[in-house]
């Protein structure tokens, strides 16, 4: 027997950090099913969203530190992940509601939430996107998905899915082209139906994609259930930062987290490798700094996003290699960690 405790291989697993959270993984409970045969140690270490790009790094880091103790001579570690939850959502088993939201439309910021929600589903996590842009229900067509499915007895409305992710819009249940003239009563009850009849399952995240501005349809999700944060989606001109104040403000106001700002549009690569800026410059940058919060991407001008967004295949799925891609995958892992540094608070 090699005499070593569990006691022993937690005191070396102490000094292993999570580099996102900042804080070693036993007193973050991190650690579980330790296992020991001889010289050879077994455990999981249960990470705090599967969408962490630093999971191969923690892996080595905790399989050395147990290598180092007198007596191993072998180490298993098996890597995990489970989404701590936003205690203020009750009755639901929706862990995270996460809003992306922008001051003014054409921003895009739906490009930027169906992206978000498919690339944390890619990472193994549960996730829904609801469609709230009430005028402009644009998700379904984004996500290929025209219809819902059938109810079954008993059950509640069922949510489409694609990519791995559950989806609702109003767009399913209003004939293509047709207006929607709704006022404040009516759209509270279609964000309450949208919330608490639809059959969501468990998720770990459900992205809500807000129409533009700071009206009645945030006001009525805020009222509805507690959103876990926010994500404020400009572009680097001058007007856009002024309208996405306005929202960074909105969230403020209403106790929201605001877990960062994206910045879309931001420049676009020639062929020769240079960078021109057609929209300017440090819009996303100087809102962050104004609000407080990070900076969490700068995402590139390339057609492929929009030819994604028009043919119903995100730009992740169709060519994750892409530059814009590589950014979202990146936004996604940079929201999970935000979130689980709340929730962990």
């Amino acid at each position: 027997m090699s005499g070593v405790t569990q006691a022993d291989v937690l005191q070396a697993l102490s000094t292993v950090q999570d580099p996102e959270l900042r804080r070693d993984l036993v007193s973050l409970k991190m650690i579980k099913d330790i296992h020991i045969s001889g010289s050879n140690v077994a455990f999981t270490v249960e990470l705090t969203t599967p969408a962490c790009p630093l999971i191969p790094q923690i892996k080595r880091d905790a399989e050395n530190a147990v290598l180092a103790l007198e007596g191993v001579e072998s180490v298993d570690v098996t890597m995990g992940a489970r989404v701590p939850e936003d205690k203020k959502i009750k009755d639901l088993a929706i862990k995270n509601i996460i809003a992306v939201g922008s001051g003014k439309g054409g921003v895009g910021k739906s490009t930027v939430a169906v992206n978000l929600a498919v690339a944390l589903a890619q990472c193994g996590a549960k996730v829904g996107l609801l469609d709230a842009d009430i005028y402009g229900p644009n998700v379904p067509m984004m996500m290929g998905v025209h219809a819902l499915p059938p109810i079954p007895e008993g059950k509640g409305i069922q949510p489409a899915e694609a990519y791995g992710v559950k989806v609702m819009s109003i767009g399913f249940m209003v004939s293509e082209g047709q207006p929607l003239i709704w006022r404040g009563p009516m759209l509270h009850s279609a964000i309450q139906q949208f919330l608490k009849d639809v059959d969501w399952g468990e998720l770990d995240y459900l992205i809500v994609d807000l129409p533009p501005g700071t009206g009645d349809v945030q006001l009525s999700l805020v009222q509805t259930v507690p959103l876990s944060g926010g994500v404020i989606v400009t572009t680097p001109q001058q007007v856009s930062f002024d309208d996405a104040a306005r929202a960074v403000s909105m969230f403020n106001k209403m106790e929201v987290p605001v877990l960062g700002i994206v910045e879309n549009m931001s420049y676009l690569e020639l062929e020769d490798g240079s960078i021109r800026r057609l929209f300017g410059e440090g819009g996303g940058e100087h809102l962050a700094g104004m609000a407080g919060v990070p900076l969490l991407a700068n995402i590139p001008i390339e057609e492929r996003v929009r030819e994604g967004g028009d043919r119903g295949t995100p730009v992740v799925v169709t060519d994750p290699k892409s530059r814009s891609a590589q950014v979202l995958i990146g936004l996604a892992m940079s929201v999970a960690a935000r979130m689980s540094m709340i929730n962990l608070e």
